[in-house]
């Protein structure tokens, strides 16, 4: 049996010493940090889906608001969790890469919200304790993504996404049950949910604060250049010592300004990004619609409507994962588009005249499978066209621009129904996706969504 040796030979037969540089430490596919982020995010999505699931019936039964004003409200709060994005991801970046402080203060306001639900008995005080909860959402969504993305590889990043949004979608399957079961254990239904809610907020902000570093630097190691390698001792030419210059830093020294995050507009990749992700998000119809038209285009019975989300929670849950992986592969820009014709497809099949228990699930099925191929995939194709220091900014940028498209799309499309009907208003907005699809593939086509692209703008910048 030969066992290998450390050490190199050269042509003579003589043993060479081994090279004194360290060697080059690979990191894992999926971080230690994605993967307690995960868990965080799995654990917060059990306590605010618990609330989601009980809040229109306690809004509407319990405090007597129309669902016209629900609708209205909830799209109001999730318009200003949007643009609070943005200072979530400037502060991030601004703050010496503090995403986890910026983070966790997102965590923290969310979790005291739950306990003040149950004080909310007029309209302007629940308005107020779900922003704040909105406001919590805005500012930790840009850091945890730009901390997904300065842990992990660039090649890697859209399995790591797809690992951390597959963990986020268990919590959202969790957390309606875990609703269910405590409305049937309790008397005062209510108010034990958002209490439990309460507490399992708080143990998310714990995990954030014990198992997520607290700074995080990009894997720099994986794409050292191959002259940093200094050649063998016995055959490297004998030459007089020479001063040691200290590396030039490779960014500045003062913090990011707003102009700075703002500026990132002017790159030509970050711009079509951004650009084609609002485009095809005024086009996205919002899950509550699309499960109202699914559940009475396919004539499914009233009692099973609250199970929809789940059908769409578990096609995600098993598809994040294995569509981020191909992701990596094949180009990011090219399954983001791909995953809006599946959805295309899937709103064609709530069009058509096949009813039936078998056309809900495939429409879930399609659903789900278009938010494992665009949620994640487009973070990792934003970081892959974001320098390092402006993360928090890029994703906060992309993912502000999306979410204000998508709030837009609702309420056009709630008046459209309201004017027309349903299958009309989902027939005008698919004929607008399918519009959209095709312009942002034109204008994505330049697109450089490989893995080196962060690397070597932020080299650059």
């Amino acid at each position: 049996m030969y066992l290998a040796d450390s050490r190199s030979t050269d042509a003579r037969g003589t043993q060479a010493a081994a090279p004194d540089t360290p060697p080059v430490r690979r990191r894992a596919v999926v971080p230690s940090t994605v993967l307690a982020l995960g868990a965080v995010s799995l654990i917060t999505d059990v306590s605010s889906e618990m609330v989601t699931a009980v809040l229109p019936l306690y809004v509407v039964a319990g405090l007597g608001l129309s669902p016209l004003g629900f609708g209205l409200l909830d799209g109001i709060n999730n318009g200003v969790g949007a643009l609070v994005r943005l200072a979530g991801g400037h502060l991030a970046d601004r703050g010496g890469r503090r995403h986890r402080l910026v983070a966790g203060l997102g965590y923290g306001l969310s979790a005291l919200c739950k306990p003040l639900l149950p004080l909310a008995h007029t309209l302007p005080v629940l308005s107020a304790v779900l922003a704040v909860d909105r406001t919590g959402k805005g500012l930790r969504t840009a850091p945890r993504d730009a901390m997904i993305s300065l842990a992990t590889e660039p090649a890697h990043r859209g399995r790591a996404f797809g690992v951390h949004r597959a963990m986020d979608t268990t919590g959202a399957l969790l957390g309606p049950l875990v609703a269910f079961a405590v409305l049937r254990a309790t008397v005062d239904g209510y108010d034990a949910v958002f209490t439990v809610s309460a507490c399992v907020a708080v143990l998310g902000v714990l995990v954030l604060v014990l198992f997520v570093p607290r700074h995080i630097e990009a894997p720099t190691d994986a794409v050292r250049p191959p002259e940093a390698v200094r050649p063998p001792a016995a055959v490297r030419p004998s030459q007089p010592p020479t001063a040691v210059r200290p590396p030039r830093p490779s960014e500045p020294s003062r913090p990011p300004a707003v102009r700075d995050a703002l500026g990132l507009l002017r790159r030509p990749d970050l711009r079509r990004l951004t650009v084609c992700a609002a485009l095809l998000g005024l086009t996205t119809v919002s899950d509550s619609f699309l499960y109202l038209l699914l559940q009475r285009e396919g004539d499914l019975p009233a009692h099973l409507f609250p199970l929809l989300p789940l059908g769409t929670a578990a096609s995600f849950l098993l598809l994040a994962v294995p569509l981020g992986a191909l992701a990596d592969r094949v180009g990011r820009r090219r399954l983001f588009l791909a995953g809006h014709g599946v959805l295309l497809l899937g709103y064609g099949l709530v069009l058509c005249p096949w009813h039936g228990v078998p056309a809900v699930l495939a429409v879930l099925v399609l659903h789900g499978t278009f938010y494992a191929a665009t949620d994640g995939v487009l973070a990792a194709a934003t970081a892959s066209v974001v320098p390092d220091r402006h993360q928090g900014a890029g994703q906060a940028l992309v993912g502000t621009g999306q979410a204000l498209a998508r709030f837009v799309c609702s309420l056009a499309f709630g008046a459209a129904w309201s004017l027309w009907d349903g299958r009309t208003a989902l027939t005008v907005t698919a004929a607008g996706l399918a519009v959209s699809a095709v312009v942002a593939a034109f204008v994505l086509r330049t697109v450089d969504d490989t893995p080196t692209t962060a690397t070597t703008q932020e080299a650059r910048a």
